[in-house]
């Protein structure tokens, strides 16, 4: 496990105990408030501790410990929901969790553990003590950096400049990178920001290709606006192709998934209602057919606004007519039901690829079949499936950044699974897991090519027209 300063900082096991003399930060009044957020009791029985869930989880892969397993998680939610204390423990084995969900596709009680797992964390944070520094970074990523477009553009000017300047290649290669001592296996995972960012396109609109069809809302993200801005003007690109009139929402913001996954309940409930807002309007009279994202992450997150907006009595029915609009991109083109016609017009592209399940996609909104159909739709594509697909590849939000060295483990198993398959292209269908494929790549791969599903897709449209 990764216990670097820089992941306990960030969210990491908070051991509660400073050094004499030294700053604390104590739970605001906001983070009491969350502790309306435990896990629920009707929740907790679900489980009957059958112990099926136990080889669906990375982490009782890796560590084989019962507490590090879902149903040892559960075990310890029970004891803390029963009065036990919330020790030292308690929160490092629920902030080892991956919350993959992993363990939900193989439950047979349909026990939702991605809820209990967040909820638990949101408790957690409620009563957690922080040394002063790291409550104030962990307060500038969360509640500054992801939700402002110019800090995320200076951030990503940054990243620019460390890599065009050599500074970066330089480091790897006389393997300087090492001086970096526990930063140096999260320099690896830094995303490689692609000039122009995407945050000049929001507020705009792009027309249907030919007849429309459709009207769609797509959600931009947050860091994908820097780092993934090609993979978002190629999914504009595609849902063109297949006539849809693509809104980019103006006042969208991040959609508060890492806020959700790290336990920060009240702060994704105002991006929440930002988001609503910015798409749906005050009446809800948005005239969308759909509402879009190419990361499952988020998508994962965006579908249960309802959830995390149950209770406010302004949102809630708006949330739920939001969570009914909302599609991953992947979900919506194969449910389109022009598969024939979309084969037609696309160009070949003469590869292998497989496909690596995105989490939040497989697990979180129960959609496997969708992406490989659009992989095997693409005229030339060889696809191979991958064993283990449905495994976490480590990445998990910020999970790689906080638990780097077994996230790193994770990844190694998966790598070795890729190749397994022989394939030239790992397809995905979230922005993290590329990040952390193209990290595999790096280190263990024979020059394979990470790719989102839509990125093929638009290839292959591309290639039609040379």
């Amino acid at each position: 496990m990764d216990a670097s300063s820089l992941g306990s900082d960030l969210g990491g096991p908070d051991t509660g105990n400073a050094a004499p003399g030294s700053a604390v930060a104590t739970p605001s009044a906001s983070g009491r408030a969350l502790a309306a957020d435990r896990p629920r009791q009707a929740d907790l029985d679900r489980c009957v501790h059958c112990g099926l869930c136990l080889n669906a989880c990375p982490t009782y892969r890796e560590l084989g410990v019962e507490m590090d397993s879902p149903r040892g998680r559960i075990y310890q939610m029970a004891q803390v929901a029963a009065g036990a204390p919330i020790g030292d423990a308690y929160r490092e084995h629920i902030d080892l969790c991956l919350a993959c969900r992993g363990c939900e596709s193989a439950c047979p009680s349909g026990v939702q553990y991605g809820r209990l797992v967040e909820a638990a964390r949101a408790e957690i944070e409620a009563v957690t003590r922080r040394p002063w520094l790291s409550q104030k970074l962990r307060d500038f990523i969360f509640g500054r950096l992801l939700q402002s477009p110019t800090l995320m553009t200076m951030a990503g000017a940054c990243l620019y400049m460390y890599e065009v300047s050599g500074l970066q290649k330089l480091l790897r290669a006389t393997g300087l990178v090492a001086l970096l001592g526990p930063l140096a296996g999260k320099e690896a995972l830094l995303p490689e920001p692609q000039i122009p960012f995407f945050f000049g396109e929001i507020g705009k609109t792009f027309p249907a290709e030919g007849e429309r069809r459709y009207r769609v809302a797509f959600m931009a993200g947050c860091v994908a606006n820097v780092a993934f801005a090609r993979l978002n003007e190629a999914t504009v690109r595609v849902l063109r192709k297949n006539g849809c009139e693509v809104v980019i929402p103006a006042r969208q913001s991040c959609c508060g998934a890492l806020h959700v996954h790290a336990g920060i309940r009240d702060e994704a409930r105002k991006l929440a209602r930002r988001n609503i807002d910015a798409v749906l309007g005050s009446t809800g009279e948005c005239g969308f057919d759909a509402i879009i994202t190419n990361a499952a992450g988020c998508g994962s997150t965006l579908k249960e606004y309802d959830e995390l907006l149950e209770h406010d009595a302004d949102y809630a029915d708006r949330a739920k007519q939001f969570k009914a609009l909302m599609r991953d991109v992947t979900e919506f083109l194969a449910t389109l039901d022009r598969r024939g016609e979309m084969n037609r017009r696309m160009g070949r592209l003469e590869t292998t690829v497989t496909y690596q399940d995105s989490c939040h996609l497989a697990h979180g909104q129960k959609e496997r079949a969708a992406p490989r159909a659009l992989l095997q739709a693409i005229p030339g594509v060889e696809f191979r499936e991958m064993p283990l697909a449905d495994i976490c590849c480590g990445s998990a939000g910020i999970y790689n950044v906080l638990h780097t060295g077994l996230a790193m483990q994770i990844l190694e198993k998966k790598m070795g699974n890729v190749k397994l398959t022989k394939a030239a292209t790992v397809a995905t269908a979230n922005p993290g897991c590329m990040l952390q494929l193209q990290a595999g790549v790096r280190k263990w791969g024979k020059g394979e090519r990470v790719a989102h599903v839509v990125e093929l897709l638009d290839e292959a449209y591309r290639a039609a027209a040379d």
